[in-house]
C-alpha cells in the first residue's frame, strides 16, 4: 500500500517497472500537473470510485452504490431488484448526501509537527490526535493559496504511527447522481455465500455522475448544474489479459494492522473479532428471516444487512486464516529478529515486551467493550437521548420555558431520526429479544450495564417482558406515546421511562470501559511509534509502507491464479458459464435474470467476448487491498482500466494483519463484463460512447 508522494524517494516506481509497468512516476502522481491520481477519488463515505469519461462518469462497486440504490428504491420502484438504467442525462437521479472527493494536493508537514512538539506546544501523543491535527490543518489551509477555492476540505493525518505527517487538500463534489445499477441478482450474485470467495461471478458495479456549476466548481444540487469536465479520466482496455500481466490498483484502503505484536493479534481474534462474530450472527439470523417474509422490510434493511454481514464473515475468515497461515508464527519470528536488532539501542530494547504487558492487562476490558458496542450500539437501534431528557427534566423543575422548548424540539428531531423510512420498530424488537440473552450468556452479571439489574429486579429476569415494556411504553416508542408526552411532559414520565434508563446505563458502562482502556493508551501509542520506526530501520534499504488509513495508495502486482489447498487449482478468471452452473431459482442469492440467461445461452457478447467466444466475468490479481479499496480501478501496464476491485479471497483474510504474497489475491470485476451488461442488458450504449475504449 505504497504512498504516491514517496514513490521516487523510496524507489518503489523502479520495483513497479520490474513487474512490467510502462509508465513514469509523474504519470501516476504529479504534484505539479495532471496524473492518474486525478481520475480516482473517495466515493461516498467508505469506498473508491474512478472517472471513466470526460463527462464526470464514475465507476464504483454495486455494494458501494448500494446505499444510494436503496435510498431511491421503494416497493413501486424496486431498483435493488430490477436495476436502474438512465437512458439520458435527465433521467440521472440526484442523490442527496452522496459526495465524491478528489485529492487535490498532498503536503509533508512532519517538520511542522515535530517543531511544535520540540517547542512544547503539544505532546508527542497529542500530536497524533484529531483535535490537534484538525486545528493545524485549518491553520495551514488559511495560509494556503486554496483557501478561497470552492469545495476544498483539508485533513492532516499521522503515518508510520506518528513518525510522519501529511496534509491532504481534497476537492469535494456534492451533486452526484445515480446513472446505472444492474439488478441485485447481477450486482450481488452469490450474496453472502460467495462473499470473500473464489471462483466469483458477481457483476459488482454501479455508475454515478458528478455535476458541477458552470465553472466546474463544486455546488449543491441545482437543475442548472452540468456534468463535470474532469482534467483526467481513465481509458478502458478491452484487449484482454493473460496470466502474469502487470496490474496495479489506486484507491483508498481503509485500515490495516500490519505492525501488531503476537499478543495484539491474539487480542484482535478474541476481543474484537469474536464479539463481532457472535453478536452480528444473532442479529443477521433475525434480519434474514424478516427480510425473506416482506418486500418492504427487505428494502428497508437491505443496506443494514449487507453492511453488518460483510465484516461478520470477514471476522470469521480472518480468525481462521490467522491459524491456517500461521500468522502468529510469522509475527513471533519478526519479534525475534527485532530483539536482535534492538540490542544496545535503548529506544528499541524491551519495546515488544512492554506492549505485551499492556495488552495482557487490558484484554478483558477490550473484550467487554466490543461485546457491549456490538450488542447495544450496533445491533439494536432503539433508544432514548437521555441527556436531552435530563435537560427537559431540569427545565420542568426550574419552570424554564426556553430550556423546555429547546429540549422538545431536540426530541422531535431524535424521534424522526429513529423512526426513519429504514427503521421498523417490530423488527428492532425481535433483534433485541435475540441479543439480550446472547450478551448475558457471555458477560458475567457484575460486568453488565445497570439495566440488566432492572430486568432482574422488576421483570424477574424475563428479557422479553422487559423489551416489550420498553418497546411498547417508552416515550419515543411510537407516535401516540410521543404525542401524549409532548402534550403534558412530566418529570415522573421521564424518570420511569425504560428507554431513557437503558440508554443512560449502556453509555455509562461504555464510557467507564473507555476510560479504563484510555489509561494505558498513551504509553501504548508511544511504544508503537518506536516499534514501527525500529522495524523500518531494521528493513533498510528495503522500503516500508505505513498502515492503511483511508488515504490514497498504490498497490502493484500481477494477474495470477493460485492453489489454495492440496490438489486444488484456481484459474485466474471466471466466465458466464459459471453463472449458469450456480443458478438456483429457489435461492435468492443465485437467481439469474431471464434476459441475462438468454444473452449467455445465445453467446450474444458482442466485442467483449474472449477469442474462444466465452464471456469473462471476474479475475484475480496479487494486489494488496482491504475495505475502502472497494470500487478501485485495476489498471494495466499502460494505465488503462481493465477492472474494478471488489473483494479479497477467503484463504488470505488474515491479510490485514500479515500480507502473504503466495495466497493473497484481489478479486476484480472484468471491465468487459461491465460494458457487456451496460450495453446488452441495460441498453446504455450512450454511456459506452462517451468512454475512450482501447481495442
Amino acid at each position: 500500500m505504497w504512498l504516491l508522494q514517496l514513490m521516487k524517494q523510496q524507489n518503489s516506481i523502479e520495483l513497479m517497472k520490474k513487474q512490467g509497468l510502462k509508465l513514469e512516476a509523474d504519470d501516476l502522481y504529479n504534484p505539479g500537473g495532471v496524473s492518474l491520481k486525478d481520475a480516482v477519488g473517495i466515493f461516498g463515505g467508505g469506498c473508491t470510485g474512478e472517472i471513466i469519461s470526460p463527462e464526470g462518469l464514475i465507476l464504483t462497486n454495486h455494494h458501494c452504490g448500494y446505499a444510494s440504490i436503496q435510498q431511491h428504491s421503494s416497493v413501486e420502484h424496486d431498483y435493488l431488484t430490477d436495476g436502474f438504467w438512465a437512458k439520458n442525462r435527465s433521467e440521472e437521479l440526484p442523490t442527496p448526501g452522496l459526495k465524491f472527493q478528489f485529492v487535490d494536493r498532498i503536503e509533508d508537514i512532519t517538520d511542522i509537527v515535530n517543531q511544535k512538539i520540540a517547542a512544547g506546544e503539544v505532546t508527542e501523543v497529542n500530536a497524533m490526535t484529531r483535535p490537534f491535527l484538525n486545528k493545524l490543518a485549518k491553520e495551514l489551509f488559511e495560509k494556503s493559496d486554496l483557501k478561497d477555492k470552492k469545495g476544498i476540505e483539508v485533513q492532516a493525518l499521522p503515518f508510520y504511527a506518528g513518525n510522519k505527517y501529511y496534509l491532504f487538500y481534497k476537492k469535494v463534489y456534492t451533486d452526484v447522481r445515480m446513472v446505472a445499477a444492474p439488478p441485485s441478482s447481477i450486482g450481488k450474485f452469490g450474496g453472502e455465500t460467495d462473499n470473500w470467495m473464489w471462483p466469483r461471478h458477481t457483476g459488482d458495479f454501479s455508475m454515478f455522475r458528478i455535476y458541477a456549476d458552470a465553472n466546474g466548481d463544486p455546488a449543491e444540487y441545482s437543475a442548472s448544474n452540468v456534468p463535470l469536465k474532469t482534467p483526467k479520466y481513465l481509458p478502458i482496455s478491452i484487449k484482454g489479459l493473460e496470466e502474469g500481466d502487470y496490474a496495479m490498483i489506486m484507491g483508498f484502503p481503509g485500515s490495516t494492522s500490519r505492525y501488531l505484536t503476537v499478543s495484539e493479534v491474539k487480542e484482535r481474534m478474541e476481543a474484537q473479532n469474536q464479539p463481532r462474530i457472535t453478536i452480528r450472527g444473532a442479529r443477521l439470523a433475525v434480519l434474514k428471516e424478516v427480510m425473506a417474509a416482506s418486500d418492504k422490510t427487505r428494502i428497508q434493511y437491505a443496506n443494514k444487512y449487507a453492511g453488518s454481514s460483510n465484516y461478520w464473515k470477514n471476522s470469521i475468515g480472518m480468525n481462521k486464516a490467522i491459524i491456517d497461515n500461521d500468522v502468529l508464527g510469522t509475527k513471533a519470528e519478526q519479534e525475534k529478529r527485532f530483539a536482535e536488532f534492538a540490542k544496545g539501542k535503548p529506544e528499541y530494547e524491551g519495546v515488544v515486551e512492554k506492549i505485551d504487558a499492556i495488552v495482557n492487562q487490558t484484554m478483558p476490558l477490550t473484550t467487554q467493550y466490543y461485546y457491549l458496542m456490538e450488542a447495544f450500539s450496533g445491533a439494536i437501534e432503539f433508544g432514548s437521548p437521555y441527556m436531552v431528557m435530563d435537560n427537559l427534566k431540569k427545565g420542568l423543575e426550574e419552570k424554564n420555558d426556553s430550556l423546555i422548548n429547546k429540549s422538545i424540539e431536540q426530541l422531535k428531531e431524535v424521534f424522526a431520526d429513529i423512526h426513519n423510512k429504514d427503521y421498523d420498530h417490530e423488527v428492532d424488537r425481535k433483534v433485541a429479544k435475540a441479543i439480550f440473552p446472547v450478551y448475558a450468556e457471555i458477560i458475567p452479571a457484575e460486568q453488565r450495564p445497570a439495566f440488566y439489574q432492572t430486568i432482574e429486579k422488576e421483570f424477574k429476569g424475563d428479557y422479553n417482558a422487559y423489551i416489550d415494556a420498553m418497546y411498547d411504553n417508552s416515550i419515543l416508542a411510537n407516535q401516540a406515546n410521543f404525542d401524549k408526552f409532548l402534550k403534558k411532559p412530566t418529570i415522573k414520565a421521564i424518570e420511569k421511562d425504560l428507554a431513557t434508563q437503558y440508554s443512560r446505563t449502556k453509555i455509562e458502562k461504555m464510557m467507564a470501559l473507555a476510560k479504563d482502556l484510555n489509561s494505558t493508551s498513551k504509553e501504548l501509542t508511544l511504544l508503537h511509534k518506536a516499534y514501527i520506526r525500529g522495524l523500518g530501520e531494521m528493513k533498510e534499504p528495503v522500503p516500508s509502507y505505513p498502515d492503511a488509513n483511508f488515504t490514497i495508495r498504490l498497490t502493484y502486482g500481477n494477474v495470477k491464479s493460485y492453489n489454495p489447498r492440496d490438489a486444488v487449482h484456481y484459474k485466474y478468471y471466471t466466465t458466464t458459464d459459471g453463472i449458469l452452473e450456480k443458478e438456483n431459482p429457489e435461492d435468492r442469492e443465485f437467481v439469474v435474470p431471464a434476459k441475462l440467461k438468454e444473452l449467455i445461452q445465445k453467446k450474444d457478447f458482442g466485442r467483449y467476448a474472449l477469442p474462444n467466444g466465452d464471456m469473462p466475468v471476474c479475475f484475480l490479481s496479487t494486489n494488496d487491498i482491504t475495505g475502502g479499496n472497494s470500487g478501485s480501478p485495476v489498471l494495466n501496464a499502460n494505465g488503462e482500466l481493465i477492472g474494478c476491485a471488489f473483494d479479497g479471497n477467503w484463504e488470505s483474510l488474515s491479510g490485514d494483519i500479515n500480507f502473504d504474497n503466495n495466497l493473497q489475491r484481489c478479486i476484480n470485476l472484468d471491465i468487459r463484463y461491465v460494458l457487456f451488461i451496460l450495453e446488452k442488458l441495460g441498453g446504455c450504449e450512450h454511456l459506452i460512447n462517451e468512454m475512450t475504449i482501447v481495442e
